[in-house]
């Protein structure tokens, strides 16, 4: 990674350099970061990511992916973890609802930036709220987060707003016809529309060692949830993040049978919560 330090401030990560590769530790554990910038394109990258301490109970992580194609998509994404982060830093009380309401409220006015920047400009959205011991998502679109053990135990997978990520949940397609699928990027859920919808999960116990991954659909896209969740789930998280978005770069510049290979913009987050051995308040790794 480019760099490591301690998460002591929020870090915004808007597509200013190509390739940005960061990882810090905080209160709740250790978090790393890789955006990066699609080379089969002339513009920028449309990805933006944020990592935002609230107190050092409570740490905020958002990727947003920009709508290709369409008008200011890297000023949609950019927009909208702004106008969360804003919402979020304003908060007077640190507790659980009250971050949720702020979370909620931001993801709310992001909506109608988007919209009033009137260029048909859009977003998805994957963010997680994370305290003592815990983990709930918020979502729109089709930018992914996932949950699984250290062992490889899937825990927790969004699924996109889009017909693809639709039949996959509904078992009419497998994931290998999924990657293949001719709507594979259509999504029907955004940030920037008029009937906007927010999809919240439930809080989620997160046991030590367990890993969290926010993701764009640049990874998603490229490599099978499989070989994402053995990748992960172990390792220094730093190392761990660049190996899968390594891997995802390679899948994007070189097609080969029976693997995708899609070129886009691909970020991701990666988290593990804070392991002591010496007070002994680990779960058994699932």
């Amino acid at each position: 990674m480019s760099h490591k330090g301690v998460l002591a401030e929020t870090r915004l990560f808007i597509g200013d350099a190509d390739i940005e590769c960061e990882t810090y530790t905080c209160d709740l554990g250790e978090v790393a970061v890789v955006s990066i910038a699609d080379h089969e394109k002339t513009g920028p990258n449309e990805d933006s990511a944020a990592l935002i301490p609230v107190n050092d109970q409570h740490l905020v992580l958002i990727v947003a992916d920009g709508v290709g194609g369409i008008s200011g998509a890297r000023r949609a994404s950019n927009l909208t973890v702004k106008t969360i982060r804003k919402h979020i830093e304003n908060i007077d009380d640190t507790d659980r609802p009250c971050l949720r309401t702020a979370i909620l409220d931001g993801i709310e006015a992001a909506n109608q930036a988007v919209l009033n920047l009137g260029t048909g400009s859009a977003s998805t959205l994957a963010l997680a709220e994370l305290g003592p011991g815990y983990v709930r998502t918020y979502h729109v679109g089709d930018s992914i987060l996932l949950v699984c053990g250290q062992r490889g135990a899937l825990k927790l997978l969004t699924t996109p707003h889009s017909p693809v990520g639709f039949a996959m949940e509904a078992g009419l397609i497998n994931e290998s016809e999924a990657l293949q699928h001719a709507e594979l990027n259509l999504i029907f859920n955004v940030i920037g529309a008029t009937d906007m919808r927010i999809e919240i999960g439930s809080e989620l116990p997160m046991a030590a060692r367990d890993s969290l991954l926010l993701a764009s659909d640049g990874l998603t896209d490229n490599i099978m949830q499989d070989k994402i969740i053995d990748t992960i789930r172990s390792g220094p998280v730093g190392k761990s993040l660049c190996s899968i978005t390594d891997l995802a770069l390679s899948r994007m510049s070189e097609e080969k049978s029976g693997q995708p290979s899609k070129p886009d913009d691909c970020t991701a987050i990666l988290f593990r919560p804070k392991y002591s051995r010496k007070k002994n308040s680990a779960k058994p790794a699932e």
